[in-house]
């Protein structure tokens, strides 16, 4: 009896054993196959190809046999496959689940039909009409073929080759072809990389370490902390060239699909076609395509936000994960893993240098490498010895004392980005919200437009497809802005708050002949929108760019001397303990993108909070000063890093079957919390406490030991299997919203 050991994607279940017919070969480690689940059938990984019985499993005549082997060889490759279980068992979700994020799309290949002469229609003596002889005379130049599209392009119709194809003087025959998306627009952008530059001292001394280790080749964690425009990107470039040299692959992982295109363009132009990428901002065929290329071995350079961190590259020499510290890193459905953390551990697994880039690293890289865990190297200075930005603080309390509580552009701002308008320079404005107005609210009754389906207010668009009105930024419900309040019928609805969509507004009010544009999720649903809007700005057609979180990442726009933000406390007033550390992040990384060019950059910072040390510390561009009073605010409170953290959320209909529900997975938690290996807390009320229509309750773990954590947390919910649909665990959650 041949058994195989099988995960399939169902959440919590461990691998499934299953029975090998007679007569069928044995599928490798990695293949998928097609096998019976209670009434269905589902697609699954093989884990085990020589699995076997214990006394607890079940009885051997009980065991079902494989439907179908769908591969004769391994689909994926070991290590992804390894890689993927230890993401099943840190991370507290399905084998099946966790091997589910690095299978592709099942995407069928594109294929595109060809015409071929035949021998008789290489016959030179043929007597042909004018347009089949045309088409024949172009098909003998073309040895491979011609694709049906192009020869029509040409003036020569389908049904004229046709005709040829029932005279035997042409065949026509179908073959893959591949999405590029390099030339589909997917990806996109220009590349600031001017040719032959010679490296900074600092940039040529974390080469010369950063080589050296990769020459080693064994595993090893490097943190590469550089100020914005310290010149990280081209450091990743030389890095990788050496990798590759050595007939190494490369990994690199990048936050945001917005930020993929400038990255994935400058290796590309570095590289030529060794180069793919892989995000979901791709069409499922680009995708699958590209999946198939790496997987093929024909691409020694991936390039992709987290789900890369699972694509099937062989003899991995180098992983790079840039802006390590951003949040997008950390998947917020199962399986919720990090693909920075992930990132370290392929790493581990296969032997390959790790370099984690920030200009303000995630407090827990920072306190990996003050424990010597990672080693750190800084870049303090920037490419050409540019200074920072000069960074200035307006208290906008003071600002609304003397001209009212509507204001958006604080006067010195206003003078700001006149100035760049005269002198033909560009600006940046960031407001991390989205939007045209936060609220409304009837001035009768004091009520407020919410989401029937999460406990958040609707927030008002008007434009495009969503003119005049209010949308759920959680769950995209959406209504008409109403002429009178849906409560009171009172007619005095008054909108307040103001996001992205305002402040571009405003500016284009106050300066009517800038040419003004916005970069927010709003302005980016369409395929390839967001390469456009980048390109436009480095090629000087937009003067001032508004937007949310996504203009403060990794761009690089020479011509850009003043960067503005609007509320930069917008993020401190959130219940999660991660808000001065994101605030800090956001307004460092958002200042960096001024002066990068030959002139000296300028930032304004709006804020109500001016003496907040995540605010005044980001203002002087200091993260070591950030990094210990946000230490001693860590210690004081036991949040992560210096102790690990789980989240168990439990969803319900109504709040109070959530709480319930909770109140009962906390007993048995706190029934395995011995040892004092950790604490339990709640459950409470989520801050967001109704989602996409369904109430939420929270538990948390506190404690030293992650493995213990997640062993209780797992034994809790097999406890009460009827909640397990309803019940996510977090380990190490970046978010607790």
């Amino acid at each position: 009896m041949r058994l195989v050991s099988v995960a399939v994607p169902v959440p919590y279940l461990d691998v499934l054993t299953y029975l090998v017919p007679d007569g069928s070969p044995s599928p490798h480690r990695g293949a998928r196959v097609v096998v019976p689940l209670g009434k269905r059938v589902v697609t699954g990984i093989v884990v085990n190809p020589d699995a076997t019985l214990d006394a607890n499993d079940t009885a051997p005549e009980k065991i079902k046999p494989l439907v179908e082997v769908m591969d004769d060889e391994a689909f994926l490759p070991a290590p992804v496959v390894d890689l993927a279980l230890w993401v099943a068992e840190y991370y507290a979700c399905g084998a099946g689940d966790a091997l589910a994020a690095a299978v592709p799309s099942t995407q069928s290949y594109r294929t595109i039909r060809l015409a071929t002469l035949t021998a008789q229609g290489h016959d030179d003596t043929l007597s042909l009409g004018g347009r089949q002889k045309e088409a024949v005379e172009l098909l003998r130049g073309q040895p491979a073929g011609m694709t049906v599209p192009d020869l029509n392009a040409r003036g020569l119709s389908t049904d004229v080759l046709q005709r040829l194809a029932a005279k035997g003087l042409v065949t026509f025959r179908r073959e893959r072809s591949e999405r590029d998306p390099f030339t589909g627009g997917s990806v996109s952008a220009v590349v600031n990389r001017p040719p032959g530059r010679s490296l900074t001292p600092e940039q040529a001394s974390a080469l010369e370490a950063l080589g050296a280790a990769a020459a080693i080749g064994q595993f090893s964690v490097f943190l590469l902390q550089g100020v914005t425009g310290s010149g990280k990107t081209e450091v990743y470039l030389r890095l990788a060239e050496m990798v590759l040299e050595r007939r190494k692959s490369v990994l690199v992982l990048v936050p945001e699909i917005a930020l993929t295109p400038a990255v994935a363009s400058a290796f590309r132009d570095a590289f030529g076609d060794r180069v793919a990428v892989q995000h979901s901002g791709l069409s499922d065929g680009e995708r699958s395509d590209q999946w198939y290329r790496i997987r093929r071995g024909e691409v020694s350079v991936v390039v992709g936000t987290r789900s890369a961190v699972f694509a099937p590259l062989a003899n991995l020499g180098l992983i790079i994960v840039d802006e390590e510290h951003d949040s997008s890193f950390k998947q917020e459905e199962t399986p919720r893993y990090n693909g920075r953390d992930v990132a370290v551990m392929r790493g581990r697994n296969e032997g390959a240098l790790v370099v984690l880039g920030s200009a303000t690293p995630s407090l827990e890289s920072g306190q990996n490498a003050s424990s010597g865990r990672y080693t750190r190297l800084v870049m303090e200075r920037r490419v050409q010895d540019r200074p920072l930005a000069a960074v200035s603080v307006v208290d906008m309390r003071q600002e609304y004392a003397e001209h009212g509580p509507d204001v958006i552009l604080s006067g010195p701002l206003k003078e700001g980005i006149a100035k760049r308008l005269d002198a033909q320079q560009q600006s940046l404005v960031l407001l991390n919200r989205r939007g045209l107005a936060t609220a409304v609210f009837c001035r009768q009754c004091g009520g407020t437009l919410e989401c029937p389906n999460c406990s958040v207010s609707l927030v008002v668009h008007t434009e495009g497809r969503e003119r005049h009105r209010a949308r759920c930024h959680y769950c995209n419900y959406g209504m008409l802005v109403p002429k009178a309040c849906p409560a009171c019928k009172g007619p005095y609805l008054e909108r307040r708050g103001f996001g992205t969509e305002k402040v571009a507004q405003e500016i284009a009010r106050l300066w009517p002949v800038a040419k003004v544009a916005r970069l927010d999720r709003d302005t980016v649903r369409r395929k390839g929108a967001a390469a456009e809007i980048l390109r436009s700005m480095a090629g000087g057609a937009i003067d001032v760019l508004v937007g949310t979180q996504m203009i403060a990442k990794g761009h690089d726009f020479p011509r850009v001397t003043l960067v503005g933000v609007i509320s930069a406390d917008v993020g401190l007033g959130l219940a999660d303990f991660r808000a001065g550390e994101r605030t800090f992040q956001l307004l460092t990384q958002v200042a960096g993108r001024a002066g990068r060019g030959t002139e000296r950059g300028e930032a304004i910072v709006q804020t109500l909070y001016p003496n907040h040390y995540s605010i005044s510390h980001a203002t002087q561009q200091n993260y070591g000063a950030f990094f210990a009073d946000e230490m001693k605010y860590r210690q004081a409170m036991r949040y992560p890093p210096l102790t690990a953290l789980v989240n168990l959320m439990v969803k319900g209909a109504d709040a109070r079957g959530a709480l319930g529900d909770a109140a009962t997975l906390a007993q048995h938690l706190r029934s395995h919390a011995d040892a004092g290996r950790f604490s339990v807390l709640g459950p409470a009320p989520a801050p967001v406490a109704k989602l996409r229509g369904e109430y939420r309750a929270q538990i948390f773990l506190k404690g030293s030991h992650r493995a213990s954590m997640r062993e209780a947390a797992l034994a809790a919910v097999a406890a009460e299997p009827e909640l397990r649909r309803r019940v996510s665990i977090d380990i190490d959650p970046v978010s607790i919203l």
